[in-house]
This record gives structure tokens, sequence and C-alpha cells, in this order.
């Protein structure tokens, strides 16, 4: 059973993580969000940071080193991991590696919708949600080819590697519904609902 949390915001625990490999100002932490690619699955502005920085502090999770200035900015504040906040890190990380929660993605919801459309019509938007899965999943697997080529660490793509699962999965699934819609005289449950294969 998931944990109550003081800081239940996902930004907080990307600011932990964050604040794991150095002190560092809220404005920093956005920037390596960005370019981490991580505000993809981390929604937040610059405003949801600083008060998300702000709880975490009031929780005991991270505590002011110090405050800089210079000649081109106001003053900052920078911002370091206490040792409650690093077992929090790990705590919270080790229940959402290990254990599944419900999550409510939009398309679960349109797909429980599906019957306020004509099944054609239905069928012809899958298709192109098809070809948009794919055009998705070829750029996800250039940019892994690209990683690995740099010499990125595997580890440092299991994020990508499981957006590409989840994206082959569903593009299969969607053609396959797509089909069924486009020909209810052959409509069957897929194999896999009724019996899971091999993990």
């Amino acid at each position: 059973m998931a944990k109550r949390r003081k800081v239940a915001n996902p930004l907080a625990l990307a600011v932990l993580a964050g604040l794991l490999r150095e002190p560092m100002h809220p404005y920093e932490l956005g920037r390596q969000l960005m370019e981490s690619g991580k505000d993809r699955h981390i929604k937040y502005n610059r405003g949801s940071l600083y008060m998300v920085v702000e709880q975490l502090r009031k929780a005991g999770f991270v505590t002011e080193r110090e405050s800089v200035r210079d000649t081109q900015r106001p003053e900052r504040t920078v911002y370091a991991i206490t040792d409650e906040g690093r077992a929090e890190l790990h705590d919270w990380m080790r229940e959402l590696v290990a254990l599944p929660r419900a999550e409510y993605p939009q398309f679960g919801v349109a797909l429980s919708l599906l019957g306020a459309l004509e099944p054609a019509e239905a069928a012809d938007l899958l298709g192109r949600r098809v070809e948009a899965l794919e055009a998705e999943a070829d750029k996800v697997r250039a940019d892994v080819k690209d990683a690995v080529d740099h010499g990125v660490a595997r580890v440092l793509l299991a994020e990508e590697e499981y957006r590409l699962a989840l994206l082959d999965a569903e593009r299969r699934f969607v053609a396959r519904l797509a089909k069924s819609l486009r020909h209810p005289d052959h409509i069957r449950i897929s194999p896999e609902l009724i019996h899971p294969g091999p993990g």
C-alpha cells in the first residue's frame, strides 16, 4: 500500500533527486529537468518549483545552504538535501519502482467512452493514432541510438526503453482494435487478456 507522504507532488521527488547530486538553486533544478527531458513526465512551472522547494524545506527534507549574490542577478538561495530528505527519496523511489499503482491516462478515458463514436469514425481515428505512435516510437529509437553512440549508460536510458515498450504495446493494441471495428464479424478477445504470456 502506498505510503502517505509529507510532500506528495512528483516534482518533489525530482527536486530531491537533483539535490542528491549537488546543492542547487531552484532555477538550476528547473533547467536540469528540462535539459534531461524529465519535464515530459513531471509537470511544473517556475512558481510550482519554488513552492515545492519551500514545502520540502518545511518538511525538513531540504535546507538552505547559502545565499549567492552576483552583479547580474538578485540574491539566490542554494538548497541542499538533508539526511531526512535522502531517506525520503530512497523510500519513495523503492515504493514507486516496486509497487504498481493505478494511473489514469486520458486515452484510457477515451477507450472507456469509445461507444460515443460511430465504429467507422472510431476506426479511422485509431488509425491516425497508430501513425502518430509509430512516428513517436521512431523518434525515441533515434534518440536512444544517438545516446548509446555517445556512450550513455543503459541504466540512464531505462526511461526511454520503457517509453518505447509502451508505445509499441499501445500501437499493437490500437491497430488490433481499429481492425476489429472495421470488421466486427471477426472480433475476438486477445489471448493475452485471458492467458498472459510468460513474464
